[in-house]
């Protein structure tokens, strides 16, 4: 089997890898890009509903969590949400804001592959899709990769093939396997951006499925103010997706379900209202089931003129933090990414390279860095593999 060579190699042709690939292969250098999937970018097409949640305006180093919080500053601070947007502008993709600052595509996602495709064009990249990865090696500073029916070396290998999450499109755990080979330490992975299932007594929450209110969320001190979902699992929506990545299995899940009311606004309510129900009082503010299902289980019956001062506050205060016991998530085959991966004490935060392993480098979700909902591990993903892309 005779041996190709480049000055890198590139795993993984998802975002990170594209961007990486792109900016080297733009720098002169020779790259070729490996991927087992059929075609580039599958995880891309999929986002933001098929338009691609691309980006964030708010991307600071504080949305992103990690063992280092500080790791994440230098990559977003070098290559910009507003560096993205320029790109994109520049191959006339029609965007938007949503809302809380993401951006997305007017048109589809397979903007953002072409646009990718174009800019590896651009640096003469080479991609070699759809053969699996059988062999990589080390020694006299190159790296060797066996694909399919053929081998390729380079002084340069960067790991891009993010984590496990959404296996049914073919994510696996190779990058942290390779990273092990050769000797990087891995913070357990877990899913993130992920629905949370109840059990118990909770299970009542079940027949709520469908039924969506806007809430505060909070795990600790962390705290998500956006909608939430109950589902016939559990819980969902994007303020339990935000905080599914802080939580830890044990810990309980804290709802306000009425975050726009100030304290003592039930009480308000029963003596302008003293007849109405607490259902009723609720329905003013929540979906009808799910004030229905709350006041039955508030224990509080008939008028709320009947009830005392002290019940109904303390029935106020439940609403406003109402704890949740998750037993556990959907797992990695519902998470939009994965929190944990090559640790950020292994790598340069300035070029991704490994610290103790010269011309390795690892980008976007394999590493230790996970973003917010909402564009921002695109954005780590652009960041970082520009970092690398800088400089393998």
């Amino acid at each position: 089997m005779t041996t190709s060579c480049y000055d890198t190699i590139i795993l993984g042709a998802g975002a990170a890898g594209l961007m990486c690939a792109a900016t080297a292969g733009q720098r002169g250098r020779r790259v070729l890009l490996i991927d087992h999937a059929e075609a580039i970018g599958k995880k891309i097409l999929i986002s933001g509903g098929g338009r691609c949640n691309f980006t964030n305006l708010h991307t600071a180093a504080d949305r992103y969590l990690s063992a280092n919080l500080h790791f994440a500053k230098s990559a977003l601070g070098r290559y910009s949400a507003a560096d993205f947007i320029a790109l994109v502008d520049r191959h006339g993709i029609a965007w938007h804001e949503k809302t809380l600052g993401q951006l997305f595509c007017d048109g589809s996602a397979k903007q953002i592959v072409a646009m990718l495709q174009d800019e590896c064009d651009r640096g003469g990249v080479e991609i070699a899709l759809g053969a699996a990865i059988s062999d990589v090696a080390h020694g006299d500073g190159q790296y060797r990769v066996t694909f399919g029916t053929r081998s390729a070396s380079a002084p340069a290998l960067v790991i891009a093939t993010g984590g496990p999450s959404i296996p049914q499109m073919g994510a696996t755990g190779f990058a942290y396997d390779l990273a092990r080979r050769f000797g990087l330490k891995v913070v357990e992975p877990r899913p993130a951006l992920v629905p949370l299932t109840l059990g118990g007594e909770e299970t009542l929450f079940r027949a709520l499925s469908g039924v969506a209110a806007e809430v505060v969320a909070r795990v600790g001190k962390t705290r998500f103010r956006e909608a939430a979902l109950f589902t016939h699992k559990g819980l969902s929506g994007p303020a339990i997706l935000q905080i599914s990545s802080y939580w830890r299995h044990g810990e309980p899940v804290a709802i306000d379900f009425l975050p726009a009311l100030k304290p003592g606004w039930l009480v308000a309510a029963k003596h302008a209202r003293p007849r109405v129900s607490l259902a009723s009082a609720l329905s003013n503010h929540l979906p009808g089931r799910l004030a229905e299902t709350l006041a039955d289980r508030l224990g509080i019956e008939g008028e709320l003129g009947a009830a005392t001062d002290k019940a109904v506050e303390a029935a106020a205060r439940q609403l406003a933090d109402w704890a949740f016991t998750p037993n556990g998530t959907e797992g990695f085959a519902k998470a939009e990414v994965t929190a944990g991966g090559i640790s950020t004490a292994e790598l340069s935060s300035q070029t991704m390279e490994a610290r103790k392993v010269p011309g390795l480098y690892a980008i976007g979700e394999a590493v230790d860095v996970t973003g917010w909902l909402g564009g921002y591990n695109f954005q780590w993903a652009w960041a970082s593999g520009w970092a690398a892309g800088m400089v393998v």
